[in-house]
């Protein structure tokens, strides 16, 4: 890692958390191979410039063909050129980096093991640490907070950037490299040293309360976590109300947002999106369940696809949505390889609600609105679910 403040690399603060949207609940799905809504996962093409509009493309190619002709970064110069074009989603992956973002999209990522949030009062608290990872093995623990990393503080940052240089950058910190935790647990603080580890995702959990009630949680759309979902709901009871909990949720594949949406509508209008101009439209398969009762709660951290799938099933009067506004991330992107392998994603159109809302800047804003972060939602969820007929 070079010896800049990790925080204020522009990289690492545009896509950083994109490359660890499976890692925490509360990241940022940025990539186009998260939001372009075509196949399970969209590679980025052999030829430069064959997936974006030429002259954007051409722009950014050429800044990195000419970096790399007088011996200077290629993907530093290309990460300029996107910057200048005010595009808020692009941007631009060495080739390390784009194979690790497909690997986390097929489920697969290298970190410790933790997931966390931003309190209000800007502390980050960690709020899930995964069984026999780095974190697990160190003692970690659910509600400790996380005071720095490699000795800097994270207080009041970003928690996809904390994320970020948790699990470290692609290729200069993989698998089995060091990284310093300082924590805080009640009165006692201390500093804990982990290894990074290839870590598998566990993007889907089903769990029956006492009264019935099923809570459904996805916390990403990496692959095949749409059929999970539609096989969860497949296997409860008739009439048993679901609370789907997309807090968190940091979106990825579109196409798995889709195939979730149609374990609770009878095929129908998904979303809308444009391409350069030319309108398309997602829909759901038929068959699925559209009498069982059907809560969705969200947050500021339900994002991209999940965003979607929240739009479809408030426009189409399938779920009370229940939270606070989503993040507002609705644009699509699509890649390309650029001069020296690395590859530029640039966003090329937007997607809208089976109503026609957009979503980019602005969010799903809920029917209900309630503290997401308090234990207290999850029961209002369960109240909502006994009005609609449970």
């Amino acid at each position: 890692m070079s010896g800049r403040d990790p925080f204020c690399q522009p990289r690492r603060a545009r896509h950083g958390a994109t490359l660890t949207l499976v890692f925490a609940s509360v990241l940022v799905a940025g990539a186009a191979t998260g939001s372009f809504p075509g196949a399970d996962r969209k590679p980025a093409p052999d030829t430069a410039g064959s997936a974006v509009p030429a002259g954007r493309h051409e722009e950014v190619a050429r800044a990195a063909s000419e970096a790399m002709a007088d011996g200077k970064s290629p993907v530093e110069a290309a990460e300029r050129a996107v910057s200048r074009s005010g595009d808020r989603w692009g941007a631009v992956y060495s080739r390390g980096e784009y194979e690790e973002l497909e690997d986390a999209l097929d489920g697969r990522y290298t970190g410790v093991g933790l997931s966390a949030r931003r309190e209000r009062d800007g502390r980050i608290e960690v709020t899930r640490v995964r069984s026999g990872s780095p974190a697990a093995d160190a003692g970690v623990r659910e509600g400790d907070r996380l005071r720095s990393v490699d000795g800097e503080r994270v207080d009041g940052r970003p928690v996809t950037e904390v994320v970020s240089i948790l699990r470290g950058d692609a290729e200069a910190e993989p698998a089995g490299t060091a990284v310093r935790l300082g924590l805080e647990r009640g009165t006692r603080a201390w500093t804990e040293t982990v290894r990074r580890a290839r870590l598998s995702t566990d993007p889907v959990t089903v769990r029956t309360l006492a009264d019935g009630v099923t809570v459904v949680r996805v916390v990403s759309f990496s692959k095949g976590v749409g059929e999970q979902v539609r096989g969860a709901v497949k296997r409860l009871p008739s009439g048993t109300g679901v609370v789907l909990d997309l807090r968190g949720n940091s979106g990825g594949l579109v196409a798995e947002a889709v195939t979730a949406a149609s374990a609770f509508l009878d095929g129908g209008l998904v979303a809308t999106y444009d391409v350069d101009g030319d309108q398309r439209a997602l829909h759901a398969e038929p068959g699925g369940d559209t009498t069982r009762p059907l809560v969705a709660l969200v947050d500021g951290g339900t994002m991209s696809a999940a965003e979607l799938l929240t739009g479809a099933l408030q426009d189409r009067g399938r779920a009370v949505v229940l939270g606070s506004r989503t993040f507002g991330k609705g644009s699509v992107q699509m890649p390309s390889r650029l001069p020296g392998g690395s590859v530029a994603e640039l966003t090329v159109g937007h997607y809208r609600t089976p109503s026609g809302r957009g979503v980019d800047g602005t969010g799903i804003t809920p029917d209900l609105e309630v503290d997401p972060s308090d234990p207290a939602a999850l029961d209002r969820a369960r109240t909502v679910l006994s009005g609609l007929g449970r």
